[in-house]
């Protein structure tokens, strides 16, 4: 039905080492959702790399613009110059973030963007006479960077135990995982209980200690496209406004427009007082992040002799340019509204493929952030056995048919087995079929080869 490869084939030596040796082939061309590898086979990206090229692969204006920047200047460092494509992105930002967000501080990629989130946080309680507060609570499980202090904040033992002699661990509260929970609470008052676990840790930690707690409004790679109900947004901001906590949402992610809205946090009548953002916000053009914060934040530390805080490659003015057209073609192509049409068509279809598979037992997520949970029983959601490595398995298969898709542990980097589909927002109708008949094919190989049941008829 498929053509296959045998991805384990020996290429020739490397140099290079990233975390494993695992080896893939080599790319030798992108356009929109698809790349071709040196042998000529090509694959559907259906997780945009890692949930990073939102508008597609090879667009023309965008590498247009980038050519342009080149031809006039590719650095200039913040202390010697300011350039006009930063100056432009962070007004156009400031246009797309909820009213007190005047100002961006560029990075280039997530884990910067969390590291300067919490630097000013801290700096914030410092100008501001709040010297005591210095703990930043987050979630389990999590994740929010490499670095060690945004791994501080991340709640996945695979990626924090080794390093925790070298960080201050930060307190943690679990992740509003409603869809595990078996009880007579309705939504509405799942979504509170998980909220109110934020007030009891505060008051555990010593409330004049907490500076901040950062969040990730829909979920990543650690949780599997987490949505919250609704009720847990408002509660949470009425609890950090409460204890003169900050709120930082990680949308490193969520943001960029996948969700069908420009930050994912725009799905909630609620906002943040400072925003982590990278990945879709260059579409993997340039290596391109952002810290946007609220003014009210941003002038005492200012006004206290400065920021001490910077990095080589902030508002790089060939990163800025690209950003900048990245957001020009989201205006130009629609691609809001449609990540929030062909979201709402490829989740249908996941929920679809739940229903020949009893191995699927929950689908969830905004726009074409989505993810499907693999269990060993559809009514308790129990994990498969984790010997059986559910999550690679189904990625390895996929791969092989031509599609690439994305998958973790669910439930704190131990246990349990989620993939994400999660193509550009460039995604047509058709495409997004391509997509599902070859998942479909791959869940059909994986569970012949794991020995799991299938209710096709």
């Amino acid at each position: 039905m498929f053509s296959t490869v045998n991805i384990h084939e020996s290429p020739p030596p490397s140099r290079l080492f990233y975390q494993n040796r695992d080896r893939k082939p080599l790319i030798d061309k992108a356009k929109g959702i698809y790349i071709w590898d040196r042998h000529g086979k090509k694959y559907i990206d259906g997780s945009s790399g890692a949930m990073v090229v939102n508008i597609g692969h090879g667009n023309a204006a965008v590498l247009a613009a980038m050519q342009k920047q080149m031809n006039d200047a590719t650095f200039a460092y913040r202390l010697h110059f300011e350039n006009e494509p930063a100056e432009r992105l962070a007004d156009r930002l400031s246009q797309l973030t909820p009213d007190g967000f005047e100002k961006s501080f560029f990075v280039s990629g997530g884990s910067e963007a969390v590291e300067s989130c919490i630097k000013l946080a801290r700096q914030f309680a410092l100008a501001s006479g709040q010297s005591t507060r210095w703990k930043i609570i987050s979630r389990y499980p999590s994740y929010h960077g490499s670095t060690l202090g945004a791994l501080a904040l991340t709640g996945y033992d695979i990626f924090t135990k080794m390093f925790e002699p070298m960080f201050q661990q930060m307190p943690k509260i679990p992740a509003p995982t409603t869809y595990l929970d078996r009880d007579h609470l309705s939504e509405t008052e799942r979504g509170l209980r998980y909220a109110n676990m934020l007030e009891d840790e505060i008051l555990s930690q010593g409330e004049k200690s907490v500076l901040a707690f950062i969040m990730e409004p829909v979920g990543g790679a650690s949780t599997g496209a987490l949505v919250a109900p609704d009720s847990y947004y408002t509660r949470i901001r009425e609890i950090c406004d409460h204890y003169d906590i900050v709120l930082i949402y990680d949308e490193v992610m969520s943001g960029g427009g996948r969700t069908g809205t420009y930050f994912g946090g725009d799905h909630w009548p609620v906002a943040a007082d400072i925003i982590a953002l990278s990945k879709g916000m260059a579409s993997g053009y340039c290596p391109l992040g952002t810290m946007l914060a609220k003014t009210r934040l941003i002038e005492p530390v200012l006004d206290s002799g400065g920021f001490a805080h910077g990095y080589t490659y902030a508002g790089n003015p060939l990163a800025c340019a690209a950003g900048l057209a990245v957001l020009e073609e989201i205006d130009r192509l629609n691609l809001l509204e449609n990540s929030r049409l062909m979201g709402e068509k490829l989740k249908s279809s996941l929920l679809a493929l739940r229903d020949i598979y009893p191995c699927i037992g929950h689908v969830r997520g905004k726009g074409l952030l989505l993810a499907v949970e693999l269990v060993a029983d559809k009514q308790t959601l129990e994990p498969l056995p984790a010997e059986l490595n559910a999550y690679s398995q189904i990625v390895n298969l996929a791969y092989e048919r031509g599609l690439i898709i994305y998958s973790r542990r669910t439930r704190g980097g131990i246990t349990g087995d989620h993939f994400m589909v999660c193509p550009p927002m460039i995604i047509t109708s058709q495409q997004i079929d391509d997509i599902i008949n070859i998942l479909d094919d791959a869940l059909a190989a994986m569970c012949k080869k794991l020995k799991l049941d299938i209710n096709r008829v």
